[in-house]
């Protein structure tokens, strides 16, 4: 990172007008009207979700993973479970709670390892990652529209795993911290 930052200090922003053009009940749209530090004004789009939860989860070397269909690219998707944080929780619970719906298992123990805003261009979007342990398999209690198959993978092959494609965000994001962390 360089000294020669000449993108103002956050005063510099002012907020003139903040506009909500839409809602659709999973997400908010809107822009903001800014006056950038040079006087000139321009709106910055952006849509708001709800804070997400994405589950690294372990059973005897082997990475629980779901196999989805994604209808916004088409596309079958093997990810990391993962779900929205309701109101009042922790991301560790809601972690063990979308665990437990999508896949059935309970989790011994489930520990935050990131917390982050993502798409910080477009999105005002929290996401945690935690890593679940000691599981013992049970029943999945899947909302409605929830079709997914359980699936597993040696811990060995859950880079190369998370990199085929569809490769999604959230699947590399979590797969790679956990290996960072050694957890896998």
């Amino acid at each position: 990172m360089t000294e020669n930052d000449d993108s103002g200090d956050t005063e510099e922003w002012e907020v003139l007008d903040s506009v909500v053009e839409y809602e659709t009940g999973w997400y908010t749209g809107g822009y903001d009207l800014l006056e950038q530090p040079d006087g000139s004004q321009k709106k910055y789009y952006w849509a708001e979700l709800p804070a997400a939860v994405v589950v690294v989860a372990v059973a005897d070397d082997e990475l629980i993973m779901v196999e989805q269909f994604r209808p916004v690219i088409g596309e079958h998707c093997l990810e990391l479970p993962a779900g929205i944080v309701e109101a009042g929780e922790s991301y560790t619970t809601a972690g063990a709670r979308e665990l437990r719906e999508e896949t059935g298992f309970d989790a011994a123990g489930v520990s935050l390892l990131a917390e982050f805003w993502t798409a910080t261009g477009v999105l005002r979007h929290r996401r945690g990652i935690v890593f679940a342990e000691g599981l013992e398999p049970g029943l999945p209690e899947r909302d409605s529209n929830e079709f997914i198959t359980v699936r597993s993978v040696p811990v060995s092959q859950a880079v190369e795993v998370a990199q085929a494609e569809p490769a999604n965000d959230a699947t590399l994001e979590g797969v790679l911290l956990a290996k960072h962390e050694g957890l896998i």
